[in-house]
């Protein structure tokens, strides 16, 4: 600008600048679109994920990994978060917590990461919590799914840098129970994991049930350690018992073992209601294909076929795609994850850990699997997830949800303070 005033050049920048903001209030301007990167944000934004790469669990850390570099493809392709591309870098974190915590560590003090994401399991979930609080970097969780990761290392203990994206426990344990109310089986039996996934969540069960449907019987338990293969013992131990019900939240290819081995016993023919929280993971309807049952209650994080939304169904396509894969449940909460880092940076105007903790904070974030809402007490994210019974379906080389019944996320998610029995499920209305 000389003295003359403007310059043709300084009047149209100006102009466009004034076209790209948008108000937020009286007096207060925001830039957007191009304009959104501010000084405050350097790039690139780096983000560090970790999941189970190796082992008999390995093929999860794949589905994990399609979701992620597809959405990092994505926005990076689109202009990136405020202007800035992401990079990320992905390393195995076995199923142990040591391995867990090592790798946070290494994201943030040696490769210099501003953002977490991942995990499978939630001994590592449990572990990592207290480090992020000592490192100072968000880290959302996208698969573990202990409770006590929100309502103990989060809501009491203040961990406010940890978020979860997935449905926790909540939904295999509670809405599992939601669901058999309506079911004419008075006895339920299990066989479950031996550890604290499997425990707390019949417990829950079992808890939920037993208010939502007085008279109910829980007659027999079955505990099979992680990496059983021989599962008959357990299915001898189920059958002798004679339940109308049963439920499990073993998963993953023991799930599928599982399942081969109770066909071959006949177990379907003897138990006509069956549960299972996490089998709509696709590794399982892959694995198991025409050798899953119909008429088996199934559920998991999200299932690619729900919502019935352009959105979900324009994704699940490009998924299949680029991967020739259908997509898993830790494929979208992957794949969410990035979006709601790009959300929240954009929002904060920085990629510094306070400000996206503020902005991830009761936010609501739009994907595949619908909308999310991040509670601000716990840091929980809110969203439906159905379940369904198995069906065959000509379009798919494995079983599918025919008949869908969903539970809303408000009526079986416990309640901060999760003290007493006004936090937990059923709710009096």
């Amino acid at each position: 600008m000389d003295g003359q005033g403007m310059k043709r050049r300084d009047f149209i920048k100006a102009g466009l600048l004034t076209a790209a903001a948008s108000a937020l209030g009286p007096g207060v301007m925001k830039p957007v679109g191009l304009w959104a990167a501010t000084p405050s944000i350097k790039g690139p934004v780096k983000v560090g994920y970790q999941a189970v790469l190796s082992g008999t669990l390995a093929g999860y850390g794949e589905f994990h990994k399609m979701g992620a570099v597809m959405a990092v493809e994505e926005i990076n392709a689109a202009g990136g978060i405020a202007g800035q591309k992401i990079e990320m870098e992905i390393r195995d974190s076995t199923l142990a917590a040591p391995t867990a915590i090592q790798n946070v560590r290494y994201f943030v003090d040696s490769w210099g990461a501003d953002l977490l994401a991942g995990v499978d399991s939630s001994g590592q979930a449990l572990a990592v919590a207290p480090v992020m609080g000592q490192l100072d970097r968000v880290l959302m969780v996208t698969h573990a799914a202990t409770e006590k990761l929100t309502e103990e290392e989060v809501f009491k203990k203040g961990v406010r840098q940890v978020f979860r994206i997935c449905t926790p426990t909540y939904q295999d344990g509670n809405a599992a129970a939601f669901v058999a109310k309506d079911l004419p089986a008075m006895s339920w039996a299990t066989i479950n994991p031996k550890y604290e996934y499997g425990f707390t969540t019949w417990n829950m069960f079992k808890e939920t049930l037993g208010k939502l449907k007085p008279g109910v019987q829980f007659t027999a338990e079955s505990w099979a350690p992680f990496g059983t293969t021989d599962f008959r013992p357990h299915i001898n131990t189920i059958m002798d018992a004679k339940p109308e019900g049963l439920y499990s939240v073993v998963w993953a290819g023991e799930l599928i073992t599982m399942m081969k081995q109770a066909k071959q016993a006949g177990l379907f023919e003897k138990i006509k209601h069956v549960m299972l929280p996490v089998g709509a993971a696709m590794d399982v309807l892959e694995g198991l294909g025409a050798e899953m049952p119909d008429n088996i209650w199934i559920s998991g994080r999200y299932f690619f076929l729900y919502p019935d939304t352009p959105q979900n169904k324009d994704w699940v396509a490009r998924f299949k795609k680029r991967w020739n894969h259908y997509p898993a449940y830790v494929s979208e909460t992957a794949y969410s994850t990035m979006f709601a880092f790009k959300k929240a940076i954009e929002a904060a105007g920085s990629k510094e850990t306070g400000p996206v903790i503020k902005a991830l904070e009761g936010m609501e974030l739009d994907g595949p699997a619908g909308k999310r809402v991040f509670r601000k007490e716990d840091h929980q994210a809110m969203y439906d997830v159905p379940w369904g019974l198995t069906v065959s379906s000509p379009n798919y080389p494995f079983k599918i949800m025919g008949k869908q019944i969903v539970i809303p996320a408000k009526e079986f998610f416990n309640r901060p303070p999760f003290e007493g029995d006004a936090s937990k499920p059923p709710f009096k209305s």
